[in-house]
């Protein structure tokens, strides 16, 4: 094969012949200069931070997407799983993985619950960490996401850090706004890496303290704008993520998008391709061709240095995608799962007005951030119990326990915009109790229920139509065909902003974020609303 070869490591072009025997490079025989005429060769994109259960898919059907947009590996955190089912979640992500030659590098779950202030499905101790860590298929210590566990020395948590430090395997962390000292002591722990930074000042001081900067751009969390500028001065501390990634915007693009994008802002072609392709690979040891003779055979060929279009993927010597059609199997998963809640009926959702002079506490759900505000207002009461304020986009939130029947936490919620009926969805992060918001106790329990009923699933129900993308895997992941599942996803999507009038870019996405009770300010899990700054339930007034 006659191509041209960038070669990141040495930063050079030039044609050459390319010749693979099994599933290694066997030569990259020189013939000349650069051929603009040819097409280039160069390492794959590698997603630096991912919980695949987000896309809804399983690792085989995620891969078969992914590879069309020139990924070859993933770093992955599969703790969302692991929140429901424990190391068996964990042993399921693996063994569908290997199904394909995608290199998925899996991490040990850190904060197995996130929490102690919410129901999860499963707990992992310590001592399954030091299990789980000497196992060469797992690669690293996933997120440290309990950081204000880590800066008062909860012991149980650093014993898990020592754990992987004693194995010399990477630990990620997670963050959100820790500035000066408590950030520099919370790095000096370990932690090597953060993706939570949202903006260019927290993540320049990060770096300074000796952490890698992850960039990410999910469905719902983007931090690319506020985050590229470090391109200039740091890339050599960069790497990119999508972190959460829904099947449509998965089925547009990958890592791919986010080079396009750093190119087209005029950053070092050398500097943004070491970034999507080798920073990865080093930081986290993946098992990942870099274009050396004697490497796996894992690459991508690309049209051009201006367009990047993904003309072929490569792994271990096999073509993997073509004109950007997958050339993997379209597999089917084992059904696992854990859901134990009963039906509710309307009146589980009423919310009583005990003090009727005090303002009500409200999430503010923020466009493209895991973060929230906090807004206090007054509501209409009726019957004793508080109403939903359509005008003022104050609707009602709430969180079902999963794992065995149990009063749900309420709260209400601002910026969701719909106007009529409620969505729900057994997608909550991190447990992954059931989340929905609504304009009404009869939608909400209505569309609650149609996720209990398909043990697992996203809903959404209005005045005249209810559907159900029903997800019988850990309640996070489907068993059905990827594209489909993108499909499918589509026309929800399409029908809670058109029908139900949400004013959200990723209206499910958020959603399963606003049970995430480390990430600031105000959250709610299924045993009530939840001050993150405080780190303590809020009892009512």
């Amino acid at each position: 094969m006659r191509v041209n070869h960038i070669n990141l490591l040495d930063r050079t072009i030039q044609e050459v012949v390319l010749t693979i025997s099994g599933a290694k490079i066997q030569s990259l025989a020189p013939v000349g200069p650069e051929n603009q005429a040819l097409p280039y060769l160069l390492p794959g994109f590698v997603d630096a931070h991912v919980h695949i259960e987000s896309s809804m898919l399983t690792p085989s059907q995620f891969a078969r997407m992914a590879v069309t947009h020139g990924t070859v590996a993933t770093v992955s955190d599969p703790h969302e799983i692991a929140n429901v089912l424990g190391i068996d979640g964990i042993n399921f992500m693996i063994t569908d993985g290997k199904r394909t030659p995608f290199k998925f590098c899996f991490g040990a779950p850190s904060c197995v619950p996130a929490t102690s202030f919410e129901t999860a499905g499963a707990h992992i101790d310590a001592a399954d960490i030091a299990a789980l860590m000497a196992r060469e298929d797992i690669g690293y210590l996933a997120e440290v996401m309990n950081f204000p566990g880590v800066l008062h020395g909860d012991p149980e948590l650093l014993a898990k850090i020592a754990h992987a430090q004693d194995v010399q395997k990477p630990i990620d962390g997670h963050a959100p706004g820790l500035r000066g000292q408590a950030a520099k002591d919370y790095i000096d722990r370990g932690i090597s890496t953060d993706h939570e930074c949202f903006t260019y000042e927290e993540a320049k001081e990060k770096i300074g303290y000796g952490a890698k900067i992850l960039i990410r751009e999910g469905s719902a969390a983007r931090n690319f704008d506020a985050l590229i500028p470090l391109m200039a001065h740091h890339p050599e501390r960069l790497m990119f993520c999508s972190d959460d990634k829904h099947p449509d915007s998965l089925e547009e693009g990958h890592i791919n998008l986010l080079v396009k994008r750093a190119l087209a802002l005029g950053y070092d072609l050398w500097d943004v391709l070491t970034c999507a392709c080798v920073n990865p690979v080093l930081h986290y040891h993946l098992p990942v061709g870099l274009t050396r003779v004697g490497d796996p055979a894992d690459f991508i060929i690309v049209d051009n240095l201006q367009d990047l279009n993904i003309i072929e993927n490569w792994l271990d010597g096999n073509k993997v995608a073509d004109q950007g059609v997958s050339l993997l199997p379209d597999l089917r998963s084992e059904h696992i799962n854990k859901m134990d809640c009963q039906a509710t009926v309307a009146e589980d959702f009423r919310i009583s007005a005990k003090k009727t002079d005090l303002p009500v506490r409200v999430i503010q759900a923020l466009e493209g951030q895991l973060i929230t505000n906090e807004l206090r207002d007054t509501l209409n009461i009726r019957d004793g119990y508080y109403q939903v304020d359509l005008e003022k986009d104050i609707l009602k939130l709430t969180v079902i326990n999963r794992y065995h029947p149990a009063k749900p936490g309420l709260s209400f919620i601002n910026n969701f915009g719909l106007k009529e009926g409620a969505i729900a969805s057994s997608v909550g992060h991190d447990s992954h109790n059931i989340l929905a918001v609504g304009c009404d106790d009869e939608s909400i329990s209505r569309a609650v229920n149609l996720v209990i009923e398909a043990k697992g699933g996203l809903s959404a129900v209005g005045a005249h139509q209810e559907m159900i993308i029903p997800l019988p895997i850990a309640g996070l992941m489907s068993d059905v065909e990827g594209y489909e599942i993108s499909r499918q996803y589509t026309l929800l999507d399409q029908f809670v902003k058109t029908n139900l009038k949400s004013t959200l870019n990723a209206p499910f996405m958020t959603l399963s974020f606003m049970a995430l009770l480390v990430i600031p300010h105000l959250k709610l899990s299924d045993k009530g609303l939840f001050d993150v700054n405080e780190f303590k339930l809020i009892v009512a007034e």
